[in-house]
């Protein structure tokens, strides 16, 4: 079961995702390169939590912070290939082997974006839009996975998402045939 989640990117959803990982038991470490997005996560938290909740999210300025100890790393950055790329670069480098990817994204291919990892048995896509995760818990979320994805991976992913009060649904990405 995965206790420690790093968040990466500290904008709304980031900032839920922060939350909803804190209720549910874990310890959460939420990163954003911008000092200023950090500062409006922290008021917002303190706002949802109260002010002396905040001690199960940690918040950190750096990648290698918020990865060191993660069983879990989830990023929030924006759904374009560069974007993803290289925010996956940095924590295939930066995470211990044990840690699991997980991107969301709708447009991209979890197949591909993993190819560019040392660890593709560890990567899998969230694939639904931010609006319908802040929504809350009590839904299907859909995530997909690539043909080396460990059986492991998934169960940590599943787990994540059942404690957060989702009903998990996975599926293999279909690659195309060259």
């Amino acid at each position: 079961m995965p206790e420690t989640v790093a968040i990466i990117g500290a904008g709304p959803l980031g900032r839920w995702l922060a939350l909803a990982a804190a209720r549910a038991g874990f310890l959460v470490l939420l990163e954003d390169v911008m000092p200023a997005n950090l500062h409006h996560a922290q008021e917002w938290l303190r706002q949802e939590l109260g002010p002396d909740a905040l001690p199960e999210i940690k918040l950190v300025s750096t990648i290698e912070d918020a990865v060191r100890e993660a069983d879990l790393a989830i990023d929030c950055v924006p759904d374009e290939l560069e974007s993803k790329l290289e925010i996956l670069w940095l924590l295939d480098r930066m995470a211990p082997p044990r840690t699991v990817l997980a991107t969301p994204t709708t447009r991209l291919s979890i197949t591909d974006l993993a190819n560019c990892t040392y660890r593709p048995e560890k990567c899998i896509a969230i694939a639904a839009e931010a609006s319908a995760l802040t929504g809350g818990g009590g839904r299907e979320i859909l995530l997909r996975t690539t043909a080396k994805t460990s059986r492991e991976s998934v169960e940590l992913v599943e787990r994540f998402w059942l404690r957060l009060g989702f009903l998990p649904t996975f599926q293999p990405e279909l690659t195309p045939v060259p």
